[in-house]
């Protein structure tokens, strides 16, 4: 097989699963649970083969499944934020791209260990970071897969890292349900998310996703997704536990992550919920990322590195990449029945 094809897959007992080259993104994958039933959870965004799609934005173009961001994040200008978020926010870097190098080019398929796929990829300098490596190894006996991470930076630095897995949604208002693992607490958005109309008040704290401060006046069950009106709203859970799920109780399954919490504190969940108007969105993407982070909400490495309010309440948001030691996470992602 060519080092340059643009999808490999692979196929075990408990399922199927596709690689694409372009940011090394995991969709879709489809899981045979032990009662026989076939469910693909991942969510694969509907304009990649649309007339214009090479003119969408790289990260975006072929969006879909679970895919590693570093630095993870967009540079946001401070307008709308409250002054402690204002005050640490900085222009993009020449030639910052949303979400990283390694989200926005295609990587290399490397040898890998029967039943497994491995890609790389190589940052260009300046990038503190070096090179990325990734092996995704379905497990032999059960619906699941196992992914490592692994990190070369060139220089020391910190930054802020995201896992990015966003999931499908049915399409009626509260038609899956976010089961967190346990939390210290929750931050709605400081501000506003992308303009949309907003459903949570912003720069809030709870402690119950059931019961999050709403824009207009008191709480909204953020746990039944997708929500009811057209938004894109941000959450964040801090000090979590390492492992979430989501649950489709019509067909009866759950999708199960889990990671190591000592380097992704925080869990960010991302509500697309027809609240994009723009191209290619258009009002029809509904999904939910669920998306193990060490970061201030996906506000940038200059944030994420800075005395921000997230890490100023003790919360990492950013990790210490070192040149004299790779950097090596590991996570799974695995379905079960309810």
């Amino acid at each position: 097989m060519s080092g340059t094809e643009d999808y490999r897959g692979l196929g075990w007992e408990f399922g199927s699963l596709v690689v694409q080259r372009h940011a090394a993104m995991l969709a879709p994958i489809t899981f045979l649970l032990k009662d026989g039933r076939q469910v693909s959870p991942m969510q694969v965004a509907p304009w990649a083969y649309e007339p214009g799609a090479e003119n969408i934005s790289a990260v975006e173009r072929r969006l879909r499944g679970e895919w590693p961001c570093l630095p993870f994040g967009y540079t946001s200008p401070p307008d709308g934020f409250p002054a402690e978020w204002a005050s640490v926010m900085k222009p993009a870097e020449p030639g910052e791209l949303p979400h990283g190098y390694s989200s926005n080019h295609g990587w290399t398929w490397e040898e890998a260990p029967a039943g497994s796929l491995s890609l790389s990829i190589d940052c260009p300098e300046p990038d503190p970071i070096r090179r990325l490596e990734r092996t995704i190894t379905p497990d032999p006996g059960a619906p699941a897969g196992d992914i490592e991470l692994r990190v070369h930076a060139r220089l020391l630095c910190r930054l802020p890292l995201g896992l990015h897995p966003p999931s499908r949604l049915p399409a009626e208002a509260g038609g899956a349900r976010i089961e967190p693992g346990r939390f210290d607490h929750g931050l709605t958005y400081p501000a506003s998310v992308d303009d949309a109309t907003p459903v949570f008040a912003a720069g809030q704290r709870f402690t119950d996703l059931s019961a999050v401060p709403a824009r207009n006046g008191g709480t909204v069950d953020a746990s039944a997704i997708p929500l009811a009106q057209p938004t894109e709203e941000l959450l964040q859970l801090n000090g979590i536990d390492g492992t979430a799920a989501l649950a489709f109780p019509a067909e009866s399954y759950r999708v199960r992550l889990t990671w190591q919490k000592e380097h992704l504190p925080s869990l960010l969940l991302w509500m697309s919920n027809r609240g994009r108007k723009g191209h290619p969105w258009n009002g029809r993407h509904v999904a939910l990322g669920m998306e193990p982070i060490c970061s201030p909400f996906g506000l940038g490495a200059a944030v994420a590195a800075a005395d921000n309010p997230i890490a100023r309440a003790g919360t990492p948001t950013a990790i210490a990449f070192d040149p004299a030691t790779p950097f090596v996470t590991r996570y799974r992602i695995a379905a079960e029945a309810l």
